[in-house]
């Protein structure tokens, strides 16, 4: 495939601010697992044999023998990744040699921080997902469906909605019902860092269950929740206590996100609708938005949505250093930006999607272009721009492949400000315990269980 390659009917959709959502033919699904991954990225590789270019053949990802839960946390635990060397590093002074394969957002990085760089390793398609999950893909690249301007997931489950996507809002929900596990506990930190490196720590234990994704789902038993989030802040103490419920909704105009949150200095729960667009995020000093938690979350309404194509770029990835516990958080941050002997990036093909505020609509960020792995449908990077078309924002996500889960994960969620030149480091758990499996019911993220973790101070 070309670097750009674009359905001819994207391209006139868009213009029209409508959106063509339709399931692919047998025929075309039929590809899937074939010359394309269960999941829909290419199979082959670039067909080049210069590491610092090449892109290898997708062969099943990273499927062994579970790591030592004791040396999970250790880079050198994971062959062919822990125990590689930096093929070359992207600096101030040689990115124009590299240009065509980085995003706007990193070249304004190199170019405003001589600090600042870009440690190149051999690319490592570590992507694997259960065997059910791409059972469901393959079920859905024929049934899955946009309705009502792309705010209603229809006819699917479980796996990649749309592995083969015709539009940017179907790549945007790859990305949102991606495989991260089905029933989780992780730990979240997060550092807002000024410009002198100090920061202060947010800590928030995160329960998530995500129904779509259960092997045994039907669309008609979700109650319209394809994902239920309960956050808990233990620290600092100025805000520990506080407790924010949302259950994510598959259709957003049948039911808009529902969200709740408990005040401890009030002692009480109250919708919170807030949660969601350009409202500020909990203990982010104001560096980042509530949709940009996981890199891009909830309704797709405020844009409209270009798909590209696809492209080459050197982006984050496979990133055990951020998840060493052996490193503290005051190890992997500076003024500016992240210490970069710390950051990994690899190159793969992205999913390019552009989103432009769309008239009539309000959001902070005017807009915003999407860089999505063509293996994960993670949210790689994104350029942010502000009112005045001016690149405000960088935003990373340095992403892990948990073989024990099958599931892909955070080591860290980076959003540079280059107008303040501060960051925002989150979704860091050095310092804490790694993702942890649980067995979560419904039950679990109803309010009156919010009360209930207040009084007792613990989440279960």
């Amino acid at each position: 495939m070309t670097n750009f390659v674009c359905k001819a009917a994207v391209a006139f959709f868009a213009c029209t601010g409508m959106a063509a959502h339709a399931a692919v033919s047998a025929e075309e699904a039929a590809r899937l697992g074939q010359d394309l991954t269960p999941t829909g990225a290419e199979k082959a590789g670039n067909g080049k044999t210069d590491p610092s270019v090449a892109i290898p053949e997708w062969d099943g990802g990273y499927d062994w023998t579970p790591v030592p839960e004791a040396r999970r946390r250790y880079p050198e635990s994971y062959p062919g990744i822990g125990d590689q060397r930096p093929l070359f590093v992207i600096d101030q002074n040689n990115y124009e040699e590299y240009r065509d394969k980085l995003s706007v957002g990193q070249l304004a990085m190199l170019e405003t921080y001589d600090t600042f760089r870009l440690p190149v390793y051999k690319s490592v398609r570590s992507y694997h997902a259960p065997d059910f999950y791409y059972e469901a893909t393959k079920k859905n690249a024929t049934d899955a469906r946009l309705e009502n301007f792309g705010e209603s997931l229809v006819n699917a489950i479980t796996g990649v909605p749309f592995p083969i996507p015709g539009s940017g809002q179907e790549v945007i929900w790859n990305h949102k019902t991606r495989y991260r596990g089905q029933s989780i506990t992780r730990y979240n930190t997060q550092l807002a860092v000024q410009t002198n490196g100090d920061y202060t720590e947010l800590h928030l234990q995160e329960d998530v269950l995500f129904t779509y994704n259960l092997p045994d789902a039907r669309p008609e038993e979700l109650d319209n929740v394809m994902t239920y989030f309960l956050q808990l802040t233990t620290a600092p103490a100025r805000i520990a206590g506080q407790i924010l419920l949302v259950h994510e909704t598959m259709d957003q105009l049948l039911d808009t996100r529902r969200a709740w949150l408990y005040n401890p200095g009030q002692r009480r729960v109250r919708r919170a609708p807030n949660v969601a667009y350009d409202n500020p995020g909990t203990g982010s000093d104001g560096l980042r938005t509530n949709d940009q938690l996981d890199v891009f979350n909830g309704a797709t309404d405020r844009y409209d949505w270009k798909l590209v194509g696809k492209k080459e770029i050197y982006i984050p990835y496979n990133a055990y250093e951020l998840v060493d516990n052996r490193k503290s958080y005051a190890d992997l941050t500076q003024a500016r930006h992240m210490v970069p002997d710390n950051l990994r990036y690899e190159l793969h093909r992205v999913w390019v999607v552009d989103s432009f505020l769309r008239e009539g609509t309000s959001h902070i960020y005017k807009r915003r272009t999407f860089y999505v792995d063509e293996d994960s449908w993670t949210i790689a990077l994104v350029d942010i721009y502000d009112a005045r078309d001016q690149l405000w924002r960088v935003q990373e996500y340095h992403s892990v492949m948990l073989p024990w889960l099958k599931s892909i994960g955070p080591a860290g969620g980076i959003v540079y400000d280059l107008q303040s030149g501060r960051y925002l480091a989150m979704e860091l758990s050095n310092e804490q315990p790694l993702f942890e499996e649980a067995e979560f019911d419904k039950n679990h993220f109803r309010t009156q269980n919010m009360v209930r973790i207040a009084r007792q101070g613990r989440r279960r």
